[in-house]
């Protein structure tokens, strides 16, 4: 599951990179479908950031690996 998870956050990750930004997978926790995502660069500081995860990154994953229930920045 871990390496589906990276797929799909492979897929938005130029869109990250594009505005100075980037997010690194730290965990995929099959029993409670989660995620575990670090916002690094510009998208750590970023306000928005929190609207990137959800609204971006979640749903990206959330639509490649139906598993995954929820995805947690730290």
């Amino acid at each position: 599951m871990r390496e589906r998870v990276q797929e799909a956050l492979d897929k938005i990750r130029p869109g990250l990179q594009a505005d100075g930004g980037d997010a690194e997978l730290i965990d995929v926790d099959a029993e409670n479908g989660t995620a575990t995502i670090r916002m690094v660069g510009a998208c750590g500081g970023c306000p928005m950031s929190t609207m990137t995860l959800k609204m971006g990154i979640e749903r990206t994953i959330r639509a490649s690996v139906p598993e995954i229930k929820e995805v947690i920045a730290v």
